[in-house]
């Protein structure tokens, strides 16, 4: 059988897992395309490679043009393309995962099917947000009184250190520059955190549609992760570069953002995070501690699923075994 055309896809094991990653790059007004293994962008200044293996998510924002071989080594490699813009998000197209097995993926499902386990999942959401309180007997309907009061104080807290005038959090998704200017910042601070989170998301292998304290989008995990964060990250850089009066507010914090997650660290976190809220609870769930370890890259074993509650081998022929029928 001839080989199949073009470069090869990179092997698994040759790729750089979640946490150790870049968190994301941020592209405008310039050609996106492939060379060998690395992502290229071009403009009038020149050329600059960006290894494919090492990156989390790549924000392509306006102006900018990306080959098909491109889009193809970001898929191969993991990585998530998001195309972003001044006017709205939009999430179009996320690379394959990095673990080798569905497990973490089922753990997430069955979690989030069951009433009790999914409460106890949004409950610690909102305990990583409220340090030292108990959370254990509130309602959703407390949890989201608390944390809607948390964000208040947070924004006026932010608005009296920085000295920058601030209303209530008011943005029309579709006329980025009706807003004001921290309300600009804002969203540009959370547009950024969730191409990372989505990035972390899809590479560990788990579904970003299906959420715990978010339902109904096909994000809603990413802003269950996200918002996580958003009070040590997003609204506090929102409001310093609001009073710092730059030019091009969405550029500023985008950059930000990326200065802040630099060191790796935070990504590190995400992925932390995400496998600490799901895990297994009260043998509801069948799987144990491996399914929290790294990705063995050197297997690929599909099993079959089988109704007395445990899996069986792929790539058998069971024919013998079934002679009654």
């Amino acid at each position: 059988m001839p080989d199949i055309p073009g470069a090869k896809p990179v092997p698994l094991s040759q790729l750089v897992r979640a946490q150790d990653r870049l968190s994301f790059v941020y592209l405008e007004h310039c050609e996106v395309s492939r060379d060998d293994n690395a992502i290229t962008s071009t403009d009038k200044r020149g050329t600059v490679h960006i290894p494919a293996a090492t990156l989390g998510a790549l924000l392509l924002g306006p102006g900018t043009n990306v080959t098909q071989q491109a889009m193809v080594l970001l898929a191969e490699s993991g990585s998530t393309a998001v195309w972003v813009g001044e006017h709205a998000v939009r999430y179009y197209a996320h690379g394959r995962t990095l673990a080798a097995s569905s497990r973490l993926l089922e753990i997430q499902a069955n979690l989030v099917s069951n009433t009790r386990t999914r409460l106890r999942v949004a409950r610690e959401m909102y305990a990583m947000r409220f340090p030292g309180e108990d959370t254990d007997s509130l309602t959703m309907q407390q949890l989201r009184g608390r944390e809607g009061a948390r964000v208040r104080r947070l924004y006026r807290d932010h608005a009296k250190r920085t000295g920058v005038e601030w209303q209530r959090r008011d943005y029309d998704p579709t006329d980025f520059d009706s807003g004001t200017p921290v309300n600009k910042a804002l969203s540009a601070a959370n547009t950024s955190l969730y191409g990372v989170v989505h990035a972390v998301i899809v590479a560990l292998g788990c579904a970003p549609g299906l959420g715990f304290v978010h339902t109904g989008h096909v994000k809603s995990f990413v802003y269950d992760i996200a918002d996580l964060y958003k009070a040590d990250i997003t609204i506090p850089i929102a409001f310093d570069v609001t009073a710092r009066e730059v030019a091009d507010i969405g550029t500023e914090t985008r950059r930000a953002v990326r200065d802040h997650m630099r060191d790796g660290a935070f990504l590190d976190t995400c992925v932390r995070d995400v496998k600490t809220l799901l895990r297994e609870d009260d043998g509801l769930v069948e799987y144990g501690p491996e399914a929290f370890e790294d990705p063995d890259f050197d297997s690929n074993v599909v099993l079959l699923w089988d109704d007395n509650g445990r899996a069986v081998a792929g790539g058998t022929n069971y024919d013998d075994q079934d002679g009654d029928l």
